[in-house]
């Protein structure tokens, strides 16, 4: 290994340990603050932000990229993935000045904090102003770039690379016609019962349960741990400290076992990524809509499946009797994947998920070409939840409120959500391909083949690949919306005698 890649390695490996530092107090900011610790904690983030930009912007960062690219020039060894991942990033961040970075931490802190608020006394008015400001930073972070195709086209980079407005717009224009007439053709059908989802179940007994559950999935407890937090997210801070929150809701309890399936899809990547990749940028997933596919496969694909209802609702209905009487595995696979327009995305069934995402789309490109103002977002919102899924929220706290995101200015992030649901179809028939009998496999409660495939193909390459040339590896093919339909088509025909 030449004296300039070992340079440049250490300095990578700084910026990384920063990082990591910085996701550590934002992870304690959501699990364990008090609230009167926002402002501090914003600071402490800014100063961390700020250190982390001048450190990887530096010159010498700079002049090292520009040589070590000639000599390690080929993408497919991970050195020279190594090299073309940082080059990007640095070419990206070289645009954005630390005190940008800074500023930014401190306003995102102080409107996690407003959103708590807001969001608990369904109160769009104190989320505002701090929303009038994140969103006024995005645009600014966006002046700072070469002019795109669209504006949006900066923000989405920074979570999926290399995919455009356009691209999401047409795969989700594709996508809505045949979403929408499958739900039109289940709404005609005869519905499922699901009213034992909503008994009153005891919260302790849920949590242990879901633990149970992801731990047969391969989530390695050693490694990671599940806490309490407002919203469901999981954050990395090495391979070997993989964090996963949850929440209990009373309206919906069974969301908890649900949320714990889709952050351990999450998490398993990240922990199966290549060690030696530790503290360089090939250390983390290579997108978000890969990442969601990784979390919605777990979750729905095989956590909301037949064959794994038939696994585990046994010992579910020996933990909860009562609630359970008289419900077998069948009419519980049926009523977990029941099709009803909801106010609530991430408890939006298979069917319905997809129009929550491309609403919030809408109103994010909106956002940031000017033609939506932050002051009128509640009524927009219920316009389009209107328009969408033929419903309006009761509350904000339902509505325009339901999600962390944007208080934190990731804004370019929700269609990853959508990919990720047409990415984990790809692969899912890519797997059954490759594992004939896995049905089978799940029913008898044995997930080590389908996390082994995932670790081969998916997890070990961290971000070495970029994401459409993963897919492809994986796939043979691109992504696209085809494997997704079917997927949707087969499982919901069957659930309502389409």
């Amino acid at each position: 290994m030449s004296e300039k890649l070992n340079q440049l390695k250490q300095i990578l490996g700084e910026v990384s340990d920063l990082n990591h530092a910085a996701s550590v107090l934002g992870w304690d900011e959501q699990v364990n603050m008090p609230p009167g610790g926002s402002e501090a904690r914003g600071q402490q983030l800014a100063t961390l932000g700020k250190i982390v930009q001048e450190k990887f912007t530096s010159d010498e960062v700079g002049r090292l990229l520009e040589d070590l690219k000639k000599e390690y020039s080929d993408a497919e060894t991970d050195e020279g993935a190594m090299i073309r991942v940082a080059s990007r990033n640095y070419e990206k961040a070289k645009l954005v000045p630390p005190s940008f970075v800074a500023e930014q931490a401190i306003v995102a802190s102080k409107a996690f904090e407003a959103w708590v608020e807001a969001k608990s006394k369904s109160d769009f008015s104190i989320f505002q102003p701090h929303l009038e400001k994140v969103v006024e930073l995005v645009k600014k972070y966006v002046s700072f770039f070469p002019p795109a195709d669209h504006p949006y086209d900066i923000l989405l980079d920074d979570f999926e690379p290399g995919m455009k407005t356009a691209e999401v717009r047409e795969i989700f224009g594709n996508l809505r016609p045949k979403q929408v007439e499958l739900i039109k053709a289940i709404a005609s059908a005869k519905q499922v019962k699901d009213d034992f989802l909503h008994k009153k179940y005891n919260e302790k007994k849920l949590w242990d349960f879901s633990e149970k559950i992801i731990a047969e999935f391969g989530y390695d407890f050693s490694r990671g741990r599940q806490d309490k937090a407002p919203h469901p997210f999981e954050t990395s801070f090495s391979v070997n400290d993989v964090r996963i929150t949850n929440r209990f809701e009373e309206g919906s309890p069974l969301a908890t076992i649900f949320s714990a399936m889709h952050e351990s899809g999450h998490a398993m990547y990240e922990q199966g990524i290549n060690p030696s990749y530790e503290r360089t940028p090939l250390a983390n997933g290579t997108s978000l809509a890969v990442h969601e596919s990784q979390s919605r496969m777990w979750e729905n694909l095989v956590g909301r499946s037949l064959p794994f209802c038939e696994h585990f609702f046994p010992e579910l209905k020996k933990a909860f009797p009562s609630q359970l009487d008289g419900v077998t595995a069948k009419s519980f696979y049926k009523g977990i994947n029941k099709v009803e327009p909801s106010f609530i995305r991430v408890n939006a069934d298979e069917a319905t998920y997809n129009l929550h995402i491309m609403l919030r789309l809408e109103i994010e490109i909106g956002m940031v070409d000017g033609s939506i103002a932050v002051k009128d977002l509640p009524e927009i919102w219920n316009a389009k939840m209107q328009e969408y899924l033929g419903i309006v929220p009761p509350n904000n706290a339902k509505g325009v409120l339901q999600d962390v995101h944007w208080s934190g200015g990731m804004i370019g992030y929700f269609s990853t959500y959508a990919l990720g649901n047409i990415v984990s179809a790809q692969l899912w028939e890519a797997i059954n391909k490759d594992i004939p009998d896995l049905e089978e496999q799940i029913r008898k409660g044995k997930f080590d083949s389908l996390l082994g495939w995932l670790r081969e193909k998916i997890h070990v390459h961290g971000h070495k690949y970029d994401p459409q040339d993963l897919v492809q590896k994986a796939t043979g093919e691109r992504i696209d919306s085809a494997a997704y339909v079917r997927y949707l088509t087969k499982k919901y025909s069957g659930i309502y005698g389409l």
